[in-house]
């Protein structure tokens, strides 16, 4: 077995690959050939539509191979009003519905989730928020974490969500 001469500690190449140092990977920066046909994980932006998307730069969720990050989600309704202002509980099944809307289009669902985020302006209010949660993750049961802010960008938002997923 001959190791590259050209870097030290190097692993061998495999039969049939070159050893100068013109293809080394070490030295080109290359993956070399014996990595042909290994497949990248692609990256899948999804969008909910919101307009501070395009503004902040932000997508709804994201894929990259079998994760799945979906976005502090607030309650937006689509007129692009808070739904259920001063309701804890009617906003967090509105953020659910968003984040598992973003799920489904990244090829997700509730079943793969494996944490949520639960962020609220006033954490004495959790109660409400977990009774949505736990209608919907009572099962699944991913880790979750309840934690206070001292707002949102929108002062009518009591309560944002967090969801990631792994496929498979």
């Amino acid at each position: 077995m001959r190791l590259n001469p050209t870097v030290r500690g190097a692993n061998p190449a495999p039969p049939g690959v070159a050893q100068d140092p013109a293809t080394c990977p070490a030295v080109t920066g290359s993956r070399g050939p014996w990595h042909r046909g290994v497949m990248e994980p692609t990256r899948k932006l999804v969008s909910s539509g919101s307009p501070l998307e395009p503004r902040i730069g932000f997508s709804r969720a994201v894929r990259k191979g079998d994760y799945v990050a979906v976005a502090g989600t607030a309650p937006i309704g689509d007129d692009g009003a808070t739904v259920g202002p001063g309701d804890v509980y009617a906003q967090t099944i509105r953020c659910l519905d968003i984040a598992e809307a973003a799920l489904r289009e990244a090829g997700a669902s509730p079943e793969d989730v494996v944490r949520t985020r639960i962020m609220l302006t006033d954490v004495t209010q959790w109660r409400e928020a977990a009774r949505a949660h736990g209608e919907r993750f009572a099962e699944i049961r991913p880790v979750c974490t309840f934690v206070e802010v001292s707002r949102f960008i929108d002062p009518e938002w009591l309560v944002e969500l967090e969801l990631d997923a792994v496929l498979g």
